[in-house]
């Protein structure tokens, strides 16, 4: 039950599914935050193991620590519950097999008060085998401390994560946010309709949080080759590109659908070697909705290889898409170069015809030759 409390600066939800391997390290990186006046409301999001109960545990030794137990419903349904039941000026997030940097929540409230912006984004690093990566993208996204507009920087709509944020609470609940539910992907159309909504968007360059990346086959990302994995991605898709023609920029629009809404397709074309054909059906339909002739994937920010498979893809040409990849693994290296007649360079994938290919799809940009 939750009783009577002092309002606290600041609530993060901290929704737990099958996660008790790493619950507790996810506690103890809250519970240390110098920030104190904080408030953890931990959903068990109907856990098959023993998550209720380390959180259960965790409450009965620190007041700042509440527990909710409700039937699974999923990510974004665990999240949205949790808010209900935050008390806290300030909103955060965390995944609870993630941890939090020691200072992480005093710098996005004090960015956020400084800078006067209801949302405060920070930097991330990947946790891999116990020890922090850089994430270039991530590095110059937030290279500069300050207050921004998403018009002035719409490059940081690809910055999707919940948890390396801070929302003012009341400006959260004027503009009607809350996670998708029963959806894979669920960050994506929250913080774009988030970032779209601010105004004022606060950045801050120090690494907020330590996103743990596993191996160990559980995590969505790790399951891009299901038919419920890529339904799930078209839909927010779509759902942010929705959000962000609404937005009315052409130049945010422009932005997001070359530089933001392609990022994670490479991950999609490493499966079809292997797929299926429901599955090579569905990659065609979403590639074809969403970039289409108008906006073919040739002309995104993709990789040079996989801008040549998302051509084929757009043109149903499954035999050779899964050629191109198959080479390119077994090459472990980048496509090699072939200099063009005239001037500049494509890239070469033997037993691929180039005459049946258009040169946009083959031909490297200024800076990749």
């Amino acid at each position: 039950m939750f009783g009577r409390r002092k309002t606290p600066l600041v609530s993060v939800v901290v929704p737990a599914y099958d996660v008790a391997a790493y619950l507790p390290a996810c506690l103890d990186s809250l519970l240390a935050q110098s920030l104190t006046e904080l408030e953890v409301v931990v959903v068990d999001d109907g856990s098959p193991d023993a998550c209720g109960a380390i959180a259960e545990e965790y409450a009965g030794s620190d007041p700042r620590v509440r527990v909710l137990h409700i039937p699974n419903g999923g990510l974004g349904a665990a999240r949205n519950e949790g808010a209900r039941h935050a008390h806290g000026r300030y909103l955060g997030f965390c995944d609870a097999d993630d941890l939090m940097t020691p200072r992480a929540l005093e710098l996005m409230v004090a960015a956020a008060r400084e800078l006067d912006a209801p949302l405060v984004t920070g930097n991330v690093v990947r946790w891999e085998a116990d020890r922090p990566v850089r994430m270039p993208w991530m590095d110059r996204l937030h290279a500069d401390r300050g207050a921004v507009s998403i018009d002035e920087v719409p490059e940081l709509l690809g910055d999707v994560f919940a948890w390396n944020k801070l929302f003012r609470r009341d400006w959260w609940d004027a503009s009607g946010l809350t996670w998708p539910e029963r959806l894979r992907y669920e960050d994506q159309p929250a913080t774009t309709d988030a970032y779209l909504r601010a105004g004022r968007i606060a950045i801050v360059p120090e690494v907020v949080y330590r996103w743990r990346v596993r191996d160990d086959g559980t995590s969505i990302t790790q399951q891009r080759g299901t038919i419920t994995d890529l339904t799930d991605r078209w839909i927010t898709k779509r759902m942010a590109i929705a959000s962000v023609e609404a937005h009315g920029v052409a130049a945010v629009t422009d932005a997001f659908r070359e530089r933001v809404l392609p990022g994670d397709m490479w991950q999609y074309f490493m499966n079809i070697p292997d797929c299926s054909d429901e599955w090579w059906e569905l990659l065609v339909t979403g590639v074809r909705d969403l970039w289409g002739p108008e906006h073919s994937l040739t002309g995104v920010s993709l990789p040079p290889m996989h801008r040549l498979v998302g051509w084929l893809v757009e043109q149903d040409r499954r035999e050779d898409a899964a050629h191109v990849i198959t080479y390119a693994r077994r090459l472990g290296a980048p496509l090699p170069r072939v200099p063009l007649e005239g001037g500049g360079v494509r890239v070469d994938v033997p037993g691929l015809n180039p005459a049946t290919v258009a040169p946009e799809a083959l031909r490297l940009r200024d800076h990749e030759s």
